[in-house]
């Protein structure tokens, strides 16, 4: 912070479930350019909330491809840093107080569906490929969430009640002017899992406020996602960052890609005698700031 103005802070976010590949390399070469070029900091956090399927070899992995590919950060969980810890799961306890203050602002309720009752639900039409709406079935706007007490034996996940039939609006650095319909784009979404883990949208509003985070770069997949937290921004009466969505990286058939996608890994890449700089230089053929 200088003359009380905080400067540029942006944050690599990898998760743990496998190996980096071509995709995770262009967002986070983006993300470190466009922090160097402001003359900032880039901080690394390791979102391993999923427990079932995050491995250490998979955190270590991405830290050596990282650094392979020349990407480096001035805060994380391999160097420490003022906003520490930089890894999620040590950080339950903070996103347990956030939900607690969520829930005594009146912004959360207890729900007893699963995914398989949404996805049936007859007023939840969706497109194939594309997550149900979720109906409202248990909000007690409906009458019909009153009576749940959440106790051990149910599978309780808490939504956040979001407004009814409100444009979420934002502009994205690289995509423009975005418009989200709240009933009709999404409903009311889960923050704390049946299984008492956080979910993504409240970790990551919590982390990237308490990280100082001034701009957040990420995939175009995420795009939906902002609108959801910048209603947890506005619950919480924080600061809501700058957001910049980067293109996907798709495969030959033009679908984006995953962590199977083992021939197009950066660990693969490095093994074939690739260069780092060759992968550096197709990037910045594209053309992306």
């Amino acid at each position: 912070m200088k003359n009380n103005i905080i400067t540029y802070r942006g944050r690599i976010a990898p998760t743990p479930t496998g190996h980096l590949h071509l995709g995770h390399a262009q967002t986070f070469w983006i993300a470190a350019k466009r922090a160097s070029d402001s003359g900032g900091k880039l901080i690394y956090r390791s979102e391993d909330l999923d427990y079932q399927r995050c491995k250490q070899e998979y955190h270590e992995s991405a830290i050596d491809d990282l650094h392979w590919l020349g990407i480096k950060w001035n805060e994380g969980p391999d160097i420490g840093g003022p906003y520490k810890p930089y890894t999620q799961s040590e950080r339950k306890n903070r996103y347990r107080k956030v939900f607690k203050e969520l829930q005594l602002r009146g912004f959360v309720y207890p729900c007893k569906c699963s995914r398989k009752d949404v996805a049936e639900a007859t007023t939840a039409p969706h497109k194939s490929g594309s997550e149900p709406l979720y109906p409202g079935t248990c909000s007690p706007i409906n009458n019909q969430g009153q009576d749940i007490i959440p106790n051990k034996k149910d599978k309780i996940n808490w939504r956040f009640r979001i407004p009814e039939g409100e444009y979420i609006e934002f502009e994205d650095g690289y995509f423009g002017a975005q418009r989200y319909l709240t009933n009709k784009d999404f409903g009311d979404f889960v923050i704390w899992r049946h299984d008492d883990i956080p979910s993504y949208q409240l970790a990551v509003v919590t982390d990237d406020h308490d990280m100082q985070i001034t701009e957040v770069v990420r995939g175009a997949d995420l795009l939906k996602c902002t609108a959801r937290q910048i209603l947890l921004y506005r619950a919480l009466e924080w600061s809501i960052p700058k957001f910049y969505h980067c293109p996907l990286v798709t495969d030959l058939n033009g679908q984006r890609l995953a962590k199977r996608s083992n021939a197009l890994s950066l660990l693969s890449m490095r093994k074939s005698g690739l260069s780092a700089q060759s992968i550096i230089n197709n990037f910045e053929l594209k053309n992306i700031e």
